[in-house]
Formats: structure tokens, sequence, C-alpha cells
């Protein structure tokens, strides 16, 4: 076989074997009930199709809790997934996170934050998008901002992705929306109807984790609701 047609014969071949092992979105909520997750019955359940997290006058929090993915500890991923929350509600997707061995269902790491628009009576969402470390170095990025995280050091604003006022306008209050997350290497996106609405840049060594659990949360507060479905995560 002449050395070019060699050539381009193994070029084509490794080409095809690339788009062959593409990673693809994979359910992991199955739309009928909490197989493979964990978390506290009292503020958990499922209901047409989708994950319900509501806290009541009878069931008021002493500490935020979660429902927990329990298959696995992605590193680098995409998760998609639709959300839609009460106006006074808080909750969020947690990520990359650790357990905490002294309380139940409690989360310590990357969380892409969720609320409803009227808890602190500004008439639109006041963190949704953000990047916020649970039990951890907290605010990480606010919506709005590209960030880089270093050791000892409050974040640095690198970029502004866009006005606040303006991101937010992309998100519908008390309605479904999709909530995308990217996290590659050490590098977390979130989205919000395809909007990027934060990105860190984790250079911080001694603090940053680079897999860990999955899990939805449900926040100290008033009572609220949110509900989550079509979760779809994707190895990266």
């Amino acid at each position: 076989m002449p050395l070019v047609i060699a050539i381009s014969a193994i070029l084509l071949f490794g080409s095809c074997t690339v788009l062959k092992h593409q990673p693809v979105y994979q359910s992991i909520f199955n739309g009928i009930n909490l197989n493979g997750w964990e978390g506290d019955p009292a503020y958990w359940r499922v209901e047409n199709g989708a994950i319900i997290g509501e806290v009541t006058p009878a069931t008021i929090l002493k500490r935020n809790t979660f429902l927990i993915w329990r298959d696995g500890t992605p590193g680098d991923f995409e998760i998609k997934l639709q959300y839609r929350i009460s106006a006074r509600g808080n909750s969020g997707v947690n990520y990359r996170s650790e357990k905490i061995d002294t309380l139940l269902f409690a989360l310590k790491g990357y969380q892409a934050d969720l609320d409803g628009k009227d808890k602190y009576n500004l008439g639109y969402p006041r963190y949704s998008g953000q990047n916020y470390e649970e039990r951890g170095r907290q605010f990480l990025a606010l919506r709005g901002q590209k960030t880089l995280l270093t050791f000892g050091n409050k974040p640095k604003l690198l970029d502004s992705i866009g006005n606040t006022l303006d991101l937010v306008k992309n998100i519908r209050p008390n309605d479904w929306n999709e909530l995308r997350i990217v996290a590659k290497g050490n590098r977390l996106q979130h989205y919000i109807n395809g909007v990027l609405m934060s990105e860190v840049i984790d250079d911080d060594t001694k603090n940053r984790k680079m897999r860990g659990w999955l899990g939805v949360q449900v926040h100290v507060g008033p009572p609220m609701k949110v509900e989550y479905r079509n979760i779809l995560l994707k190895a990266l």
C-alpha cells in the first residue's frame, strides 16, 4: 500500500474511532422514584416525573439538607437539568462535593446556586447562576463574573460576563429553566437557559476538588418548593 494511502487510512480510522467513543448524556433520574439517590424523605419525593424538594411549616429546617446521587463521584463532566423553584425558594446543585461524616445528608463543595425571585423583595432571583462553595470558601463567583481562585486570597475578578440584571432576564421566575454545569479540570461554568452566568478558574490547589458527589439542596429558611427533572450527566 502506498505510504500516502496508508497514512490516510490510519487518519480516517482514528477519526472514526474518536467519533464512536464520544461521550453522551445519560439519565441519572428515572422520573418514577428516587432509586439511585439518598436523602431525607421528609423533604424529598417524586411527583409527575420530577424530584420535589419541599419545606413546609411542619418541616422547617435547622440546616441545609441534600438529596445525593449515589452512583458515582464525577470529575470532569457536564450535567444539565430542568428546574422550577417557588418565589421564596433557595436551592442549588452541588458537585465535586464531600459528604460530612458527622451530619446526615450534608455536602461540602461547589454549588450552582438557584433561588426564587421574591426572597429579598428584589423582584428577580438574587443568586441564581453564581458559584457558591457550601461549607467552604463561600462566594467564588457572583452572577456575571469570571474569577480566579488562589490559596489564601479572595476571588480575583478576571472578566465580566455581563451585567447581573441583564443576565437575570434570561431566567424565567416560577417556570421551568435549564441549568447546565460544565466542570473540566479547574474550570467551572454555570449556564442557565444556554447563557453563561458565572465561571471559576480554581488554582487553589489546597482547597479545590477535582471530583466528588452530586446533590440537590433544600435550604434553611421559609417554606419553599423546588422541582428537578430530566437530569442528564455526561462524562468528559
